[in-house]
């Protein structure tokens, strides 16, 4: 793609109240969900459960784009259709997931580096040749006593930008996810402090490799308090907080912010992101969009429980998880009539 073609293609995936759907679970990833619901850990289930994703009805209406694993781009339909050529007929953009995953930092106790920038060059090249469009790479940050240190979010930025310009370099748009884990006791302002920091390393990072902002997409977490932190705090507060600390660091002429979901429920991940469109949607220089995984797949997986006679009513359940998501970019996400009322929705 040329850069004009990138620009579209980044502009293409936050457009219409659409987002992402991330279903590029690693294969570990993929089988201990599987395992937590007692289903089979095999290829040919991980195959079933994608086939059930890519074919279901109406998924374009709210999805723009689908993130792959390397395992999901190669594999077909049982008439023999790629699921890479399902998604592209449904007008879903595809994308593949190609970082190695977050290693263990050498001399820094707690954090990770994310590796996978051996043979990149390469595999993008091919990823593009199969018809992907673009691809992701995620980083994970650690928050807790004396962590991040500055060396981990360093190399982590380094990592995001040299991807990314690699991605480009083959005409892809690359997905710079910066992840702050939301497990620990820290408290929203601390997450904010460390969010802040990182996003503005990395976009220093991704100016020095010359990336261009336009042909980007940023998927950071919500600005929250850790899991096990005593003073957890309303939608709202978590909408101010996150937009507040975006403004500070994310350039205009990036086209889009799509939210990981990094664990929420899929009710309060849409809350969430329902407040910041409701409040400040008109304000801002982004589309404020959505990247989520578990918080749109997890009650179709344990409705599709790994068994064919299931297959529908998943569907059903997927296809409501992604059009509350749309609602919600809407700032039109109303939990107490979209869905069954839940507990912990602030």
């Amino acid at each position: 793609m040329s850069s004009l073609e990138m620009i579209n293609t980044a502009k293409a995936m936050v457009a219409n109240d659409k987002g992402l759907l991330a279903m590029d679970e690693s294969n570990p990833t993929c089988n201990k969900r599987f395992a937590a619901l007692e289903i089979p850990q095999t290829e040919e289930l991980r195959c079933a459960y994608r086939e059930m994703i890519v074919t279901t009805t109406g998924l374009n209406e709210s999805i723009s784009g689908a993130i792959l694993y390397d395992e999901t781009v190669r594999q077909h339909l049982k008439n023999g259709t790629s699921f890479v050529k399902v998604l592209t007929d449904a007008g879903i953009i595809p994308g593949i997931k190609v970082d190695a995953g977050a290693k263990d930092m050498a001399g820094h106790a707690g954090e990770k580096i994310t590796e996978g920038l051996d043979g990149l060059r390469d595999r993008l090249k091919e990823y593009a040749q199969m018809g992907l469009r673009f691809a992701k790479w995620r980083a994970v940050i650690a928050v807790g006593n004396g962590i991040p240190t500055r060396a981990c979010v360093e190399a982590n930025a380094q990592a995001l930008a040299r991807y990314a310009a690699l991605c480009q370099e083959a005409g892809l748009v690359p997905i710079v996810e910066p992840e702050m884990l939301m497990n620990g006791d820290h408290t929203i302002e601390r997450c904010f402090e460390v969010t802040e920091e990182v996003l503005h390393v990395v976009f220093e990072q991704l100016y020095a490799q010359g990336v261009m902002f336009e042909g980007m997409i940023l998927k950071p977490n919500m600005v929250v308090p850790g899991l096990a932190c005593p003073i957890q705090v309303s939608v709202d507060e978590v909408a101010d907080a996150t937009v507040k600390c975006l403004l500070r660091v994310v350039p205009a002429a990036v086209p889009g912010i799509a939210f990981l979901s990094g664990g929420q429920s899929a009710e309060l991940a849409s809350a969430r992101l329902n407040a910041m469109n409701i409040r400040f949607k008109s304000q801002l220089p982004w589309a404020l969009a959505f990247s989520f995984a578990r918080a749109i797949q997890q009650p179709a997986l344990e409705i599709w429980h790994g068994k064919e006679a299931n297959v529908s009513e998943a569907q059903q359940a997927l296809y409501h998880r992604a059009k509350c998501n749309q609602a919600a970019r809407r700032g039109e996400y109303i939990a107490a009539t979209m869905d069954k009322p839940q507990e912990n929705i602030l």
